[in-house]
């Protein structure tokens, strides 16, 4: 019997930022959760399904390659962040298992052989599980961006953090690029920071409530002019019948960026 795993959201920071030069330090605390996720865990996954803010699809989708690739999604870094690795096996049989999951529960999904995982993704656990050696199953956001369907969808994809999966979502609580190191944007980003940790830590009904309605939040669509690195977190929420934790924040490029856990 596996014992069941939390859920994560996670900030996956910029482009590859955790393998560049970083004289200001910018990313060390980032960087620091990252690698701080494997000890907090009851015991080493059998496999991780990640839901990346970089891809998003007509229904739901899952990536089945048993060898994925990677996306280098971002443009304009050093040519060294194109020569990165991420061996990690890919899992069919999960891919499989999680669409049925979402079929079952009236969701359109799909499987894709061909694409690689993207930064979202390899680039935070790359920084989390280095060795690349569990398997991992990308997931993608469906193209509404409805924040009550990603919560359903996670809802009916709990059941398999019971068999050992662990299931994070990948993006950023604050992701307005043109806000970033702009310190108007700092008491903008503090009063979302405020209202998103109180949804998080609600109890599962109301939090649900809440971030159905997140863009009526504080500081809401100044924090996320789209929602795309924001709905991971309904995905992962909605696999957790608990209130959620804070597990991670600070101030970066002036605005607040947050992580949680669920248990």
């Amino acid at each position: 019997m596996s014992l069941r795993q939390p859920t994560y959201f996670i900030p996956h920071g910029g482009g590859p930022c955790f393998f560049m030069d970083d004289p200001n330090g910018t990313w060390t605390r980032m960087a620091a959760f990252l690698r701080s996720i494997p000890a907090q865990l009851p015991e080493p996954p059998k496999a991780i399904l990640i839901v990346s803010g970089h891809w998003e699809t007509e229904g739901f989708a899952f990536t089945t390659s048993p060898k994925p690739s990677l996306l280098f999604d971002y443009y304009g870094f050093p040519p060294h962040t194109y020569q990165l690795h991420y061996d990690a096996p890919g899992d069919p049989a999960l891919a499989q298992a999680a669409s049925k999951l979402l079929t079952d529960a009236g969701f359109k999904t799909g499987g894709d052989s061909e694409r690689g995982l993207d930064h979202g993704v390899f680039v935070p656990l790359k920084v989390a599980f280095p060795e690349a050696s569990i398997p991992v199953v990308e997931m993608s956001l469906d193209h509404r961006l409805d924040p009550a369907q990603h919560l359903a969808a996670g809802h009916a994809l709990a059941p398999l953090r019971q068999e050992g999966v662990l299931i994070v979502g990948s993006g950023m609580s604050f992701h307005n690029m043109r806000g970033y190191r702009d310190p108007r944007f700092t008491p903008v980003s503090e009063s979302f920071d405020g209202w998103l940790t109180d949804a998080a830590e609600s109890g599962a009904d109301d939090r649900a409530e809440k971030l159905k309605v997140w863009d009526n939040a504080p500081g809401a669509r100044i924090s996320h002019p789209e929602a795309e690195h924001l709905l991971p977190l309904m995905v992962v929420a909605g696999a957790s019948d608990e209130p959620g934790k804070k597990v991670y924040s600070e101030h970066v490029m002036k605005t607040v960026i947050s992580g949680f856990r669920f248990n």
